[in-house]
């Protein structure tokens, strides 16, 4: 007789009870496709000649240019900035423009703006006087544009309507496809003071000395991106969602009073003229020096000049290539101190201004920092194309440019920095210096994707934290931070895939989810190594381009060989959670004896016949009472006379030994598919880790199961045990069951 070896787990009457049931039932209707793995064609534009399925830009992509030479002024007693830009726009495209689209996101701070009507309000049942006052009772100040003029390039007045915070400049005759065009703008506003008014930039008002320090940015009117995707992004600044902007050359002369230090992005060109002789010899070491930073503008020398107001002028002139922006700073209260980073074959300057109030934090850290994240980034995408990266001490402040940002943190009055100071404020650096990476290289529509910037950067972030320290409070990042988001009401939650205007926590879905979600990608999804080649290979394709979310996902998947249509589903186009369980574990002895009903209802029902015998059998262990040891495998007559048959002496020396067999169910209450995370803790107290890949649920299954033979006993199960999948509930993670610390437990823990 022929000898097989089956093993059969023994299974509750009710299955089979079931399976008879469905074999009667009548066929039902048909249903929607509800699987999970189903490719994105429903939701991702189609490939085309601009941009291609792979996720690169195609052989039709093109980008327009716009160019600027700017004069600006600054009126340090008034707090007024002016200015006359002349702008050459570069029609790449192969349609023709009837009329150019430039955003005035200046006048979100208009008198009339629309911004202020669009918030929701409720009454404050108490306020303090000057809250009061100015709620009700002061007059709105107006710091919109005053545009004077816009000309063509022969000083003829041009066309122009103003809508909020975009202006349509009609043509004369279309602008055809390869022309450009050039005409200039006069204008000027009065500047905010963004520690009282809010906002992106403005000034930060000294009572003590009568200072002011500026962080100037979208001070001048910008031409808007026309692209294969929406044609003009012409999209109203609301004041959440950020800019899109087509990359140009810039050349800008700036002039403040004399005393100011000043701080922009490009190459300063007369760096001679403006800084002392000591101040440029000292910043000529600091081009030479790789360890620390050099202080060319002194504490004592800011100090100096923040006691006199000076009534002359000094003009500052920059020249940027090929920046999507442009941002200033300026102030008579700067210390600034600078070093240089070597990347690969060439040094770039990280750069610090600060005023004294900003000491001893900013001196010890600031540009340190920004040296650490410009190594760390350029690692994970491209060595940093730009000369210089500059922090700015502004504080309440987070805003980034090309080539400078501003950053929060200071010590108090006494100058005490405590440890949660000293990170926030290099959290906030490594982020606005990031975003030097994203979107002012990588060219995202911050407009219309806060995600593609924001959470990009975010994620890199997080490196460049651990990176700079093992045990860096990292907020955003781990997979465990984004479980209170995640797990909250759903009438609060949207998909990342949401437009930045209707977001209701910012924060945490547009910073925190897509940084949560690529980590988990990159840490157990995909593996670092597919991860980083294929994260690389997209920042390298769109560095200087401009790319779309699909351009993203694309590339991810084109680069690694790994399918996550699943994971952009789920994690980005929904508001899905991860929840797995384990719902039942069955632990089974193997034996040579089957119970009756085993061997009637197999044969009964097909699945094997008398004559394939003799068998080895899987026996519950709650059934074997009589027997609280599990079998030795070799005392199996059936199996040691097969294994004895079957493999050479040596083959037989190599064959496992199981003593134990479970079967464990997982269920899957949550929506959000994930790998299954299983760790075995054995009654020696040693552990053994197990990872099954997503597509253990590719049958749109709710409940999988899978058989675990082990040579000693499993004392405990648990499910995702270095919470590496932001999974919400942790209770039904481990068997035996295990209570779940409330936060209060933990507090008197």
């Amino acid at each position: 007789m022929k000898k097989i070896i089956f093993l059969f787990a023994m299974l509750p009457a009710v299955f089979f009870a079931q399976e008879t049931k469905n074999t009667e039932k009548k066929r039902e209707p048909g249903k929607y496709d509800t699987n999970k793995f189903s490719q994105m064609y429903d939701l991702m534009a189609t490939p085309n000649m601009f941009r291609t399925a792979s996720g690169a830009p195609g052989p039709a992509y093109y980008q327009q240019q716009a160019d600027y030479k700017m004069n600006i002024e600054l009126d340090d007693r008034n707090a007024r900035l002016s200015g006359t830009e002349t702008i050459t726009y570069h029609n790449n495209s192969p349609d023709n423009l009837e009329y150019l689209w430039v955003q005035l996101d200046q006048n979100q701070r208009a008198k009339d703006s629309e911004s202020p009507l669009a918030d929701n309000q409720k009454m404050d049942k108490a306020m303090t006087p000057a809250g009061f006052s100015k709620k009700f009772m002061e007059e709105k100040l107006d710091r919109g544009y005053v545009i004077e003029y816009v000309k063509d390039a022969k000083g003829n007045p041009m066309k122009y309507t103003i809508n909020h915070t975009m202006m349509r400049i009609d043509l004369a005759k279309p602008l055809k496809s390869k022309e450009k065009i050039s005409f200039s703008i006069k204008w000027r506003f009065n500047i905010n003071n963004y520690r009282v008014e809010g906002g992106r930039s403005g000034y930060e008002h000294f009572d003590k000395d009568g200072n002011n320090l500026y962080v100037l940015a979208q001070f001048y009117p910008r031409m808007a991106v026309y692209n294969d995707v929406e044609g003009w992004q012409n999209m109203q600044f609301w004041g959440a969602g950020e800019f899109a902007l087509p990359f140009g050359n810039f050349e800008v002369n700036i002039t403040v009073p004399a005393d100011h230090i000043l701080e922009a992005t490009g190459d300063l060109l007369n760096r001679k003229e403006v800084f002392t002789a000591e101040q440029f010899k000292r910043y000529q070491l600091a081009e030479k020096t790789y360890d620390k930073p050099v202080v060319v503008v002194t504490q004592e020398e800011a100090e100096a000049a923040s006691k006199g107001f000076s009534d002359k002028k000094k003009t500052w002139k920059f020249s940027a290539k090929y920046v999507r922006d442009f941002g200033i700073s300026t102030s008579r209260k700067f210390i600034y101190d600078a070093m240089a980073v070597k990347l690969s074959d060439k040094s770039v300057m990280a750069i610090s201004l600060y005023p004294p109030e900003a000491n001893p934090l900013w001196g010890e850290y600031s540009t340190k920092t920004v040296a650490h994240t410009l190594k760390s980034y350029s690692s994970h995408t491209f060595d940093y194309p730009y000369p210089k990266a500059i922090s700015i001490s502004a504080e309440d402040q987070g805003m980034e440019y090309p080539m400078i940002c501003w950053n929060y943190g200071r010590p108090d009055e006494k100058g005490f920095v405590s440890e949660r100071l000293k990170y926030g404020m290099q959290s906030v650096i490594i982020h606005e210096v990031g975003h030097n990476f994203f979107p002012m290289i990588v060219n995202s529509d911050e407009r219309q994707w806060t995600w593609m910037d924001e959470g990009l950067n975010t994620f890199l972030q997080y490196l460049a934290e651990q990176e700079l320290s093992p045990n860096y409070p990292s907020q955003r990042g781990p997979a465990a931070k984004i479980v209170p988001y995640m797990s909250g009401p759903q009438d609060f939650l949207e998909p990342i895939m949401s437009n930045s205007e209707g977001i209701h926590q910012f924060g945490a879905n547009a910073y925190s989810k897509p940084a949560t979600g690529l980590n988990i990608l990159r840490e157990t999804i995909m593996g670092k190594e597919l991860f980083d080649y294929a994260f690389k290979t997209y920042a390298n394709r769109w560095k200087f381009k401009h790319p779309t979310p699909e351009d993203f996902f694309r590339t991810m998947e084109d680069a690694s060989a790994v399918d996550l249509d699943w994971f952009w589903r789920g994690w980005f186009y929904s508001t899905d959670y991860v929840d797995i369980g384990i719902q039942d574990v069955k632990e089974y002895f193997v034996s040579d004896e089957a119970p009756k009903e085993t061997k009637d209802v197999n044969i009964r029902k097909g699945r094997f016949n008398k004559e394939d015998g003799p068998f080895v059998y899987m026996v519950l262990a709650d059934s074997n009472k009589n027997n609280t040891k599990p079998f030795e495998v070799s005392s199996i007559k059936v199996l040691s006379d097969f294994i004895q048959e079957k493999y050479t002496p040596e083959e037989r020396s190599k064959l496992k030994s199981p003593k134990y067999f479970y079967e464990v169910t997982f269920d899957k209450p949550g929506g959000m598919l994930m790998p299954i995370l299983v760790q075995l803790t054995f009654d020696d107290g040693t552990t053994e880790d197990y990872n099954f890949p997503v597509q253990i649920w590719r049958k749109g299954n709710q409940v999988v199961s899978r058989v675990f033979a082990t040579d000693k006993k499993v004392t405990k199960i648990k499910l995702d045990p270095k919470l590496q999948t932001a999974d919400i509930d942790l209770g039904n993670n481990s068997w035996p069951r295990e209570k779940v610390k409330s936060k209060f437990d933990e507090l008197g823990d």
